[in-house]
């Protein structure tokens, strides 16, 4: 399935904000942000791109945050640093019918 051009900006831009690597610390609050941005098929197409660029535990930790962000709410300060990371990395925190390129 080819991503829409809004998941590749997402992608560069998560990517920018963390280009070690994103930490699995930040995965929970990353796609809690991310919830509030995009689709929920988006939000499963992020994680499969992540998932398929880590190593198969962390792909297997992302892939659980997914499911976790429905039940758990992530602590605000760990959504607030995840922001500010990914603010660092150019990421506009519009929602998909703002984004124009």
């Amino acid at each position: 399935m080819a991503l829409s051009s809004y998941v590749h900006s997402i992608l560069n831009w998560v990517r920018a904000g963390y280009p070690e690597g994103l930490p699995p610390k930040d995965y929970l609050p990353l796609f809690a942000l991310l919830g509030t941005q995009v689709t929920q098929q988006d939000l499963q197409d992020i994680a499969d791109q992540l998932a398929d660029s880590s190593d198969p535990s962390s792909a297997s930790e992302l892939k659980k945050a997914i499911t976790d962000v429905v039940n758990v709410k992530p602590n605000d300060a760990d959504v607030a640093r995840v922001r500010a990371r990914l603010a660092e990395g150019g990421w506009p925190l519009a929602r998909p019918e703002q984004f124009t390129t």
